[in-house]
């Protein structure tokens, strides 16, 4: 609510263009209906941006890729996950009857004696992360790394990470990490800010966005 006032003031004193930067993009899970009478809130918070007077938004890693045709102004996703580590691949199909809870989970992959990573867009309670890195070392693997972009680490996220069979959880500071990292030995933050930096100045100056997917800046 407080980013729709700031917009609207900016709006009525007749700013030229508005730009929201927005790291993690709230009640991004809430994209689809997954009950008969649930709220799609993704798209009412995108509705209430747009309608303060938002031009342009920036984001971090959208949890889900539909969350961009909420909006009818440009989204930049700023993400730097690239496939040109040239690494084998490997995913996990699992299946939800609770939000949180995973209640069934497969390795599709070879992985015995290898250095795992897993990628994912976010982690809240862990239990998902977790329960991969358990698979991933019963199945062989020398170590598991995990990287996350948004790391929310709500409820009894730090001792799960810390009992888990994860090496490190590397997470990016869309959200304050200072406490998180203090709590937990296997937490890890990477700044954004540099990123985040340099797409501001390519969106104002009206360059490419989108070089950035496979030149990330250091």
């Amino acid at each position: 609510m407080e980013l729709c006032i700031m917009i609207h003031a900016c709006k009525i004193a007749s700013a030229k263009r508005i730009t929201a930067v927005i790291p993690l993009f709230p009640y991004s899970r809430q994209d689809k209906k997954d009950k008969s009478r649930a709220p799609i809130t993704a798209k009412l918070v995108a509705n209430m941006i747009q309608k303060a007077g938002c031009d342009h938004v920036i984001t971090m890693d959208l949890h889900a890729s539909q969350i961009q045709g909420f909006f009818d102004v440009p989204v930049d996703k700023a993400t730097s996950i690239a496939d040109r580590l040239g690494v084998d691949f490997a995913l996990f199909h699992k299946e939800r009857k609770k939000a949180n809870e995973v209640s069934r989970m497969v390795l599709v992959g070879h992985v015995r004696e290898k250095v795992a990573i897993l990628v994912d867009d976010m982690a809240d309670t862990c239990g998902t992360l977790c329960l991969a890195a358990q698979h991933l070392s019963e199945a062989g693997v020398s170590k598991v790394y995990a990287i996350v972009t948004h790391g929310i680490l709500s409820g009894n996220a730090l001792s799960a990470v810390e009992g888990s069979a994860l090496e490190k959880l590397i997470v990016t500071n869309t959200l304050p990490q200072t406490e998180n990292q203090a709590a937990c030995s296997k937490i890890e933050v990477i700044d954004i800010g540099v990123v985040l930096g340099e797409v501001i100045r390519r969106s104002h100056y009206g360059e490419s966005v989108s070089k950035l997917f496979h030149e990330v800046p250091y």
